[in-house]
C-alpha cells in the first residue's frame, strides 16, 4: 500500500509575521515525523499540494492520502484538499469537505453546538465595528478568527475587559483575517482537550488533557494563546489524565464525542472545552488537530494511554481504512 502524505505549500505571506513562520516550520516538520512513523509498514512519498498534485497522486499509483492541509486561503481552506480528493476519487485520512468547513468556521460550529444542546460560550459576529453598539455580552471577552487554528490570531491581548479595548482588537482582527471576527464570552474556568478517535459506534476518547496556565508569568492572561503556546510552553502545566472525579471525567467525554458527531468529523479530531460551575462548555473544535510528534496535545493524549507517536499514526490510518472499507461495501 502506497501513502502520499500532503502538506502546504507556504502560507507565510496570508499570515502575519511569526505565526506564518511557525506554521510553516510545523508543517515541514510533522510531515517528516509521519514519514518516519509509517515507512517501516507502507510505502510513502510526501508531496505539497499545488497545481501538480494530483498528475503526481496519479502518477505515483497512490492509495491513501494522509491529510495535513489547511488549505491555502478562503473561507472553507480546511476543505480544500478533501474536496479535491473526492472529486478525483482518491481516499484519504480524515474528515470530509463539510464537516471541516463547519468545523473550521468557529461561528458555524458554534451555532450547530447551540442547536443539538452542547454547551458553548454566548457569541456573536462582527463585519464592522458599528456592529459593537448594541453589544450584548458580558466581558471579559475573547476575540478571535472565525477561521483559524493553533492559536492564530489569539494573542495575549485577544481577552479584552473593555470597550475600548475590543474596538482595537477587533480593528486589528479585520485587517488581519478573514471577516467576520468572533467575539465569544470568556469562560474563566479549568480548560481541557480531549482527543477523539474513531467513528460511529467504535468513536472514543483518549486520556483528557488538563492545560494549567497557573504558572503563566505575572501579566499574561491564563488563555492558550499563541504566545503561551509558542513562546511560553515552558510555564504550562499538563495534567493527563485530568484531575477531575469520575463524573466529570464522563461529562467531559460524553460532550467532546457528542460535538464530534453533531458536525459529523471522522477519523480523529480534538476539542477544546472549559468547565465552569460543573457545565462543561465546548469552546471550538479541531477537525485536523497537529501531529507534531513533540509538541501537539494529541500526541501527549495518546502516551498517556501507553499509545506511542508511531502507534497513533498508524492507528488514525487504520481508522481511515476501515471506514473506507465500510462506506464501499
Amino acid at each position: 500500500m502506497k501513502i502520499a502524505i500532503v502538506r502546504d505549500q507556504s502560507r507565510a505571506e496570508y499570515l502575519p509575521g511569526e505565526e506564518g513562520i511557525q506554521e510553516d516550520k510545523q508543517h515541514l516538520i510533522t510531515m517528516q515525523h509521519i514519514k518516519e512513523a509509517l515507512v517501516d509498514t507502507y510505502e510513502v512519498i510526501d508531496l505539497i499540494m499545488d497545481d501538480n498534485l494530483i498528475e503526481n497522486l496519479e502518477k505515483q499509483k497512490v492509495d491513501l492520502v494522509f491529510n495535513l492541509c489547511n488549505g491555502i486561503r478562503g473561507e472553507a481552506s480546511l476543505s480544500q484538499l478533501p474536496s479535491l480528493l473526492e472529486y478525483e476519487d482518491i481516499e484519504y485520512t480524515g474528515s470530509a469537505p463539510l464537516g471541516h468547513g463547519i468545523a473550521y468556521n468557529k461561528i458555524y460550529s458554534g451555532k450547530i453546538f447551540k442547536a443539538s444542546g452542547i454547551p458553548t460560550p454566548g457569541f456573536i459576529q462582527v463585519e464592522d465595528i458599528s456592529e459593537l453598539k448594541n453589544l450584548d455580552l458580558e466581558f471579559p471577552l475573547l476575540v478571535k478568527p472565525k477561521d483559524e487554528g493553533s492559536s492564530r490570531g489569539i494573542q495575549d491581548d485577544s481577552l479584552v475587559f473593555d470597550r475600548e479595548s475590543l474596538i482595537e482588537k477587533v480593528k486589528e482582527g479585520l485587517e488581519l483575517y478573514n471577516p467576520p471576527m468572533m467575539i465569544m464570552e470568556y469562560i474563566d474556568g479549568t480548560e481541557f482537550t480531549v482527543g477523539v478517535l474513531g467513528n460511529g459506534d467504535d468513536t472514543r476518547i483518549l486520556p483528557i488533557l488538563e492545560i494549567d496556565f497557573s504558572k503563566l508569568p505575572e501579566g499574561l492572561n491564563k488563555i492558550y494563546s499563541f504566545e503561551a503556546k509558542f513562546e511560553y510552553d515552558e510555564y504550562i502545566t499538563y495534567h493527563i489524565p485530568a484531575r477531575v472525579d469520575e463524573e466529570t471525567y464522563k461529562k467531559i467525554s460524553d460532550t467532546a464525542i457528542k460535538a464530534f458527531n453533531s458536525l459529523g468529523l471522522r477519523d480523529y479530531s480534538r476539542v477544546d472545552i472549559r468547565i465552569k460551575n460543573g457545565v462543561p462548555y465546548v469552546i471550538e473544535i479541531n477537525s485536523l488537530p497537529g501531529l507534531d510528534r513533540n509538541n501537539s496535545d494529541i500526541i501527549k493524549m495518546a502516551q498517556a494511554e501507553g499509545m506511542g507517536y508511531d502507534e497513533l499514526i498508524k492507528t488514525i490510518v487504520n481508522i481511515s481504512r476501515e471506514r473506507i472499507i465500510k462506506d464501499n461495501q
